[in-house]
């Protein structure tokens, strides 16, 4: 079995089009996402500290929550995310964010934060937990950490009845622990929070259920992004067929079924540092 060594690179990479993949992506997870952090405790006046920003969507959505009152400081270490980011964020006037340059492992020491947030990004780290620990050192005593990552273990289950979705779910599944991610970071959040010292996490878990194009397009979508990968593992890509009508077929065999699709669950989970 060929493995891609997991490495500092970013699975998904950092292109223009990576980048509007992640800002759709972003605007239809994002109810999800500011549902599991207001229930968390994340609030008007806070300091939040965002890892793994990306393009800037979390940090954006934080800063929301939190008011002009609060404050976002956004970690990221691709530059050209950040100066996409900075952009977005003056577009939207959103004076209470400010980038910073950095691995999750090495952000400098500051004012305490009152919370640490992320979105789909622990699941990428080599080692979640030393994340976890480090980001402690930053978070006032009684702060939040309020994390949301994947789980696609339902989404798998959910999706057997359809051959077409079931196969291309689970080539994307394949790439994504070969190249060293883990799609099951959502339920593992219970034990890496305790691990990294943490209090046991109260943690929630939402799908969408339905026969919208969405769905369709997110799978098509990110398995453009992952076919390097896939072909360097020598995945069975030609299976599924022509790539040019993946989309419109994926598309009819659920909408001639009597069953729904989906794409992962998202996983919530959030604690109070003692």
């Amino acid at each position: 079995m060929t493995t891609i060594r997991p490495s500092t690179d970013y699975p998904l990479g950092n292109t223009d089009a990576e980048h509007e993949r992640l800002i759709w992506q972003a605007a239809r997870v994002a109810p999800t996402t500011e549902r599991f952090f207001r229930e968390a405790g994340i609030g008007p006046g806070q300091r939040v500290l965002d890892i793994g920003s990306g393009v800037g969507d979390v940090a954006m959505l934080v800063a929301r929550v939190v008011g002009p009152s609060g404050e976002v400081v956004a970690i990221e270490r691709d530059p050209k995310s950040i100066a996409k980011a900075r952009a977005r964020v003056a577009e939207a006037r959103l004076y209470n964010v400010n980038f910073t340059q950095s691995d999750v492992g090495e952000i400098p020491d500051s004012e305490p934060f009152d919370a640490a947030v992320g979105r789909f990004i622990l699941m990428w780290l080599p080692d979640p937990v030393a994340a976890l620990r480090s980001l402690s050192r930053l978070v006032s005593p009684g702060g939040v950490f309020a994390f949301h990552e994947a789980s696609w273990a339902p989404l798998l289950a959910l999706l057997a009845p359809l051959p077409l979705w079931s196969a291309t779910a689970s080539i994307i599944h394949e790439t994504l622990l070969r190249t060293g991610a883990n799609p099951e970071m959502g339920p593992d959040l219970y034990q890496k929070f305790q691990e990294a010292g943490l209090p046991a996490p109260t943690m929630r878990m939402e799908m969408p259920l339905g026969k919208e194009p969405d769905f369709a397009q997110w799978f098509c979508d990110i398995f453009c992004t992952l076919r390097p990968q896939m072909q360097q593992l020598h995945l069975p890509i030609e299976s599924l067929g022509s790539l040019d009508t993946l989309l419109d077929r994926l598309q009819a065999e659920v909408a001639a079924s009597k069953t729904v699709a989906s794409w992962f669950a998202s996983v919530g989970a959030w604690s109070r540092k003692a």
